[in-house]
């Protein structure tokens, strides 16, 4: 096995997740790390998108679990991972972030992140 390590690099996304109704109904800008683990030898042997996981169809899949409002991270997070390892069983080990950008805690915060590895 070649192992390759493909990266999907802040994924900027307006969704409605939050525990708040404010949060559920004015929305806040998002921000998605993805790592993950493939076998690339077919790839670089054959140069076929067929023969791995095409990060444009990675990237919908995100969008798609992005665009159902959550209470809370990590509930996104177990959905993006669950839809990630039934859409693409050729994804091997992978890391997720998914940060909360400007939360809205009463002070001067950039974002607040929860980290999965899987």
């Amino acid at each position: 096995m070649k192992k390759t390590v493909i990266e999907l690099e802040n994924m900027e996304f307006y969704a409605y997740h939050g525990h708040y109704e404010e949060e559920q109904r004015v929305g806040n800008r998002f921000r998605v790390d993805l790592r993950f683990e493939v076998d690339s030898a077919e790839a670089a042997r054959t140069d076929e998108l067929a023969t791995t996981v095409s990060y444009l169809d990675v990237y919908q899949s995100v969008r798609r679990q992005m665009e159902i409002p959550s209470h809370l991270l990590e509930h996104v997070a177990r959905r993006i991972v669950e839809a990630l390892r039934a859409e693409f069983p050729a994804v091997g080990a992978l890391r997720l972030k998914v940060s909360k950008l400007d939360p809205p805690l009463g002070g001067q915060v950039e974002k607040v992140s929860l980290v999965v590895e899987d």
